[in-house]
């Protein structure tokens, strides 16, 4: 059943919602996939914070002029799922992970940074870690020298206290 123009109007203004607080877009042909299969992708894109939803393309291609994701305009023909996120690798990571468990889920484009990626660049921008995966790391190198400084002064500080114990056992005990 196809859409009136007043809820066309709604679904465009929805998805622009959305885009305006995106960092990445990713776009993947659902071709093939069986109900089961999307609502599967579906709650594994929810627990991550992506939106992921099928248009129509007349409407994505609207939803999505004027804005850095306008660059893929182009690429957005054929039934597409689209995944927007917030964080920069949600949605390509998601999708990208479920391309590789099943293979009727093709990655066509994407983009990011307001460039657009091809399927390489999707699966490229899906192996970078997350966010907070990168802050650990960071936190980890940020503490490194310091417990590292914390370690060897310790050692000192246990070796001179080895030394001053047994000078003291030297020394007679007066009665």
């Amino acid at each position: 059943m196809s859409l009136n123009r007043n809820e066309k109007a709604a679904v465009v203004a929805d998805v622009a919602a959305q885009v305006a607080k995106s960092q990445t877009l990713t776009l993947a042909e659902y071709r093939g996939l069986t109900v089961t299969h999307l609502n599967k992708l579906r709650v594994e894109a929810r627990a991550k914070g992506v939106y992921l939803h099928v248009l129509k393309n007349t409407l994505a291609r609207r939803a999505v002029a004027g804005t850095p994701f306008e660059c893929v305009a182009e690429s957005m023909v054929g039934p597409l799922i689209y995944g927007f996120s917030e964080d920069a690798v949600a949605s390509a990571k998601v999708i990208s992970d479920f391309a590789k468990g099943n293979d009727k889920l093709i990655i066509k484009a994407g983009a990011f940074a307001g460039k657009a990626l091809d399927a390489n660049g999707i699966k490229a921008l899906a192996s970078i870690p997350s966010k907070e995966v990168l802050l650990s790391q960071f936190l980890g190198l940020l503490q490194s020298p310091i417990s590292r400084t914390a370690r060897v002064l310790a050692a000192l500080a246990e070796k001179r206290g080895e030394g001053a114990p047994a000078a003291a056992a030297e020394e007679p005990v007066a009665a």
